[in-house]
């Protein structure tokens, strides 16, 4: 079997755990190539599925015989279904494009094992085996759009098209976007197709640049910048290609930097990321992270609402209401965000006082648990503030009455928040 294993993890630190991104522009690129390859000596025939559910538009299409090829361009991904000569009913090819929003995937499963949303389907011809590509989407975030037009707006490929998204960044510097943080410009579409949350993290942090400083500031000197060698000497015979490579890369600049970092990720290659994965590709995605979601970091959400990982001084235009958090090292992490402050002394109490704690008073109002929840580990359970504890009566033998908890508590514990 086939498979592009779910963006989702099924692990307990969930979907916002650093570990968990959304797809970018790598993943949308490896997903072209997974679909291609698998789908390679494959006639697919019949209508196309869509799951009840999905609020995506319907597949017109139906042909006896076609097959399917994939290109993507930033953070979408085009499909192509094209009849094969004499296949009935005679008809163009259609084309879709894709948006895989936050847990969008492809599968090529047996079509008797469809996985759960699995919103769109193409099911093989006979004869042999029948399987079915799925686009599989479990937050249902994901789009389709008939027609193969790419969705306007999007500037070029950081990926593909290089030399064009380096000359759309630069020209447009005085558009508004670039009045934002660097960090919030490196996630707009118009100017940075493909860039997403993991990949801003590690570009920011290769050239030590703070996240919310203003983004013109950082890309104007860029305008000016020189190549390392003159063009006439890059162009040299005399030159080898490694030489012209090693100076083209000595000192990448951010813009180079959305391009080349992109592909280490597909240079990684394996099936996909995530534990789900397999433990190899996951490892190795791991051991390339820098700075997302790493040991040592400091994070600050954006006016977004997503988290941005860095190091240092975060700069002039952070937003002054947010605290930054620090993830501790593996010994000592207790969520996948961790106050930066240092942790509390070890509870020396014993364990049934502990256990006690966790069942709070139901006079806290929810006044005092977003006051609570602002200061604590996410993941960690509130403590009762100080003097609000139960009086123990004195005891009136040799031996301590245990204390009663009260089985009907409600759970106040908040919520753990994502880390994007």
């Amino acid at each position: 079997m086939h498979t592009w294993p779910n963006l989702l993890s099924s692990s307990p630190t969930g979907p916002g755990h650093p570990s968990h991104r959304m797809p970018e522009g790598p993943e949308l690129h490896l997903a072209s190539h997974f679909v291609n390859e698998a789908c390679r000596e494959l006639v697919f025939g019949g209508c196309v599925e869509k799951s009840l559910v999905s609020h995506n538009p319907e597949v017109p299409f139906a042909s006896s015989a076609y097959r399917i090829s994939a290109i993507a361009r930033g953070k979408e991904l085009r499909l192509t279904l094209s009849p094969l000569p004499g296949a009935q009913p005679p008809r163009e090819p259609l084309a879709l494009v894709f948006r895989f929003g936050m847990t969008g995937s492809f599968q090529l499963v047996p079509s008797d094992a469809l996985p759960p949303h699995a919103h769109l389907r193409f099911y093989t011809a006979p004869p042999g085996p029948r399987l079915a590509l799925c686009f599989v989407d479990i937050r249902r975030f994901g789009r389709w759009d008939l027609g193969g037009t790419w969705q306007p707006g999007r500037g070029p490929c950081v990926l593909l098209e290089y030399e064009q998204f380096r000359e759309n960044v630069l020209r447009n510097l005085a558009d508004k976007a670039f009045d934002r943080p660097i960090c919030e410009a490196l996630l707009d579409q118009r100017f940075f197709n493909g860039i997403g949350n993991y990949l801003r993290a590690e570009i920011l942090y290769r050239l030590r640049i703070p996240p919310f400083e203003k983004a013109r500031s950082v890309l104007e000197a860029l305008q000016q910048r020189r190549p390392v060698l003159p063009l006439p000497l890059l162009q040299s015979p005399e030159l080898t290609l490694s030489q012209k490579i090693r100076a083209k890369l000595q000192n990448p600049d951010l813009l180079e930097l959305c391009h080349l970092v992109p592909k280490e990720v597909i240079q990684l290659g394996g099936k996909g990321y995530g534990p789900e994965s397999g433990e190899e590709d996951f490892a190795a995605f791991q051991a390339w992270l820098r700075c997302y979601g790493m040991p040592g970091m400091s994070s600050l959400r954006d006016r977004h609402n997503r988290t941005i990982w860095f190091q240092g001084d975060p700069g002039p235009l952070a937003p002054k209401e947010g605290k930054s958090r620090k993830k501790k090292s593996k010994g000592a992490q207790r969520g996948p965000e961790d106050r930066v402050e240092d942790p509390p002394p070890p509870n020396k109490a014993p364990a049934r006082t502990r256990r006690a704690r966790r069942s709070l008073p139901e006079q806290i109002t929810a006044q005092q648990l977003e006051g609570t929840s602002l200061q604590q580990d996410p993941e960690a359970p509130p403590v009762p503030e100080k003097g609000k504890r139960r009086r123990r009566q004195p005891a009136t033998s040799g031996r301590r009455r245990p204390q009663k908890i009260k089985a009907d508590t409600p759970s106040l514990e908040p919520e753990g928040t994502s880390a994007s």
